[in-house]
């Protein structure tokens, strides 16, 4: 497990060391470079490290996961399960955090992948108008192969890390006696004084300080894949130690050749061994940029079983692993938007300014749903409570702030994802809360139903007719238009709700409630996980033990098809109406959605205004 957690969990923050120190160092050097100026950098570097990644992530934000999940929105969902109720505050929160670790999924592929090609500028000059193309086809192939699961090649992902974090960590112990002084940056106070001696252009550079720490989301996102444990000591004794000596050795070489800060990753090597390094580096680009796509679709799997999304197609690439799943949607909009931004921003260093901004808004969202857990959950006082989070969201907003002066360099692209994203999941749960909401004033009480039907029974036919419904209280409207088109009903009736719960997964003891409303209806209310991928025949199939008579045979799954037509009194503008209605129109049907046989299922049409 903490081979794996190496190749899928450090993948990311791994790579950061090829840009990182380089952009820094570019940030700094306007009126030329001191040595003062690459010790503080290098220990504004190391500290970031030890405070964000291994105080915040790995010592306190690991220990607070939901029931072993860790991400956005799980924390979104344990917030709300503390609280009792869903709060505005906590949901803005939730999607906001969300939505910028989309942005981050789209420029993390586009500036690994390039920075590791652009080595090859220092091998000859030849090389770099083929970069580009080089760049395109490699992220093409890796999208294009998403269909067919990641099963089969993840197996190499740790150990390539492993020979990764091994390269980089020789590389730069090699270096560190070309100027022992970098070792002076161990201590904050050269951190410190950079900041106080540099102003606003410190500022400046804090921004680019930032790349360091890029993917250290994954250590909390990831923890349900591989454990707290596996993760932890995957950080302190390797990972950890391998990237500080890179950075310590980059700085060693710039302070004794200041020539060399052009491009100091790479320039630790020697150049017979330089062409071997941009293979690693590229195929180490690769894995961190697949354990963000995997990442991608994993939060949209959440996103949809919240509600926050529309339902759409979810395919598993593995029947072991519950985490090898693709999902066509988002693998294109992905692909599309990696390469949008390598043919726009050209290189890795213009993509840099836009890199930084997504990953430390979603950190403040982290450390702010983090404390009401600490708070909520953890029963700890309000001042104990902010002595803990606040030093750290103090540091993790002022390198938002440094972030935010390059919002006209290219930082403006993942606000305007993330602000992409954040408009239609409001969109979508507005608009379902309303259509909702006129669905329950337009129906009728099951039980009133049935007191009408036993004074005036239609006519009954064999088998078992199971309805869908969102509302476990109200009668379905699937079951309405039965009666009035058809005018029969099945012997055996089920009311069946599917709920997904505040938890990533339910035990089966939990899965179902079972309510006896007549001699031939019965109420299933299911519960599913918001890991889950509910498949309601397997589920209902299960419940035989306790008593439910189900053969898939002679069952018919009776689903409302709803249209939606705009009407000018929704509540929404004119233009969420019309988003809203194009969500619905290209969401996955409930059919495939819930793994029901297609010929099991009548779907009934109604037209609804929102």
């Amino acid at each position: 497990m903490t081979l794996g957690s190496i190749g899928v969990v450090y993948g990311d923050i791994g790579t950061s060391p090829l840009y990182a120190f380089r952009e820094a160092l570019k940030s700094a050097m306007e009126n030329g470079l001191s040595r003062a100026e690459v010790i503080g950098i290098v220990s504004l570097m190391f500290w970031a490290l030890t405070i964000i990644v291994t105080l915040k992530y790995v010592v306190f934000l690991l220990r607070t996961d939901n029931k072993g999940e860790g991400g956005t929105l799980s924390l979104m969902a344990l917030a709300q399960k503390a609280y009792g109720q869903r709060t505005t505050l906590i949901f803005v929160l939730g999607i906001t955090g969300a939505s910028l670790f989309a942005g981050e999924a789209i420029i993390t592929p586009a500036i690994s992948v390039l920075s590791a090609l652009e080595g090859l500028s220092l091998v000859t000059d030849t090389f770099d108008p083929y970069i580009l193309p080089m760049a395109i086809i490699i992220l093409g192939v890796l999208f294009a192969v998403q269909r067919h699961g990641t099963g089969r090649v993840s197996a190499l992902f740790g150990p390539i890390c492993v020979v990764w974090f091994l390269t980089i960590g020789t590389l730069g112990a090699m270096h560190l006696m070309d100027d022992p002084a970098v070792l002076y940056a161990l201590s904050p106070t050269y951190a410190i004084g950079f900041l106080f001696d540099h102003g606003i252009s410190g500022f400046i550079v804090l921004g680019a300080v930032f790349l360091t720490v890029t993917g250290c989301e994954a250590l909390y996102a990831d923890m349900g894949h591989f454990g707290r444990k596996p993760i932890t000591a995957a950080w302190m004794w390797f990972v950890f130690p391998a990237l500080a000596l890179n950075y310590f050795g980059q700085g060693a070489m710039v302070l004794a050749r200041p020539e060399t800060a052009a491009e100091p990753f790479f320039l630790l090597a020697p150049r017979e061994l330089l062409v071997p390094l941009v293979i690693l580096a590229t195929m180490a680009t690769v894995i961190a940029s697949q354990a963000v796509i995997t990442g991608a679709f994993s939060l949209t799997q959440q996103a949809v079983q919240l509600g926050l999304l529309p339902r759409m197609v979810i395919r598993r690439t593995s029947e072991s692993a519950a985490g090898q799943i693709y999902l066509p949607a988002v693998n294109t909009l992905l692909f599309i938007g990696v390469i949008t931004l390598v043919i726009g921003f050209g290189s890795s260093s213009a993509l840099s300014h836009a890199y930084g901004i997504a990953v430390t808004g979603t950190m403040v969202v982290t450390s702010c749903l983090a404390y009401v857990i600490v708070r909520r959950v953890w029963g700890i006082s309000r001042p104990l409570a902010m002595l803990i989070v606040a030093p750290i969201l103090l540091i993790e907003l002022t390198f938002l702030s440094a972030n935010l002066l390059k919002l006209f360099s290219g930082a403006y692209v993942p606000l305007l994802l993330g602000l992409g994203m954040m408009i239609i999941m409001w969109t979508w749960r507005r608009g379902n809360r309303i259509v909702q909401e006129k669905t329950r004033r337009e129906s009728m009480k099951l039980e009133e139903l049935l007191a009408m039907l036993k004074k005036s029974p239609p006519v009954r036919v064999p088998g078992t007719a199971v309805f869908l419904t969102t509302d476990p209280e109200t009668a379905p409207p699937a079951l309405f238009h039965n009666l009035k088109h058809n005018k029969v009903l099945h012997e055996k009736l089920i009311m069946l709700n599917v709920f997904t719960a505040s938890y990533p997964r339910i035990s089966e003891e939990q899965r179902a409630k079972i309510e006896v409303i007549d001699n031939d209806v019965t109420r299933v209310i299911l519960n599913f996980g918001y890991m889950e991928t509910p498949n309601v025949p397997r589920a209902l199939a299960r419940l035989k033990k306790q008593g439910l008579k189900f053969d898939i045979m002679t069952t018919s799954f009776f689903l409302g098809r709803r249209v939606i037509v705009p009407d000018r009194r929704s509540g929404m503008p004119q233009w969420q109406d019309k988003l809203f209605i194009a969500l619905n129109r290209n969401a996955t049907n409930a059919t495939d959605f819930f793994q029901i046989p297609t010929g099991r299922v009548v779907e009934l049409g109604a037209q609804v205004t929102v």
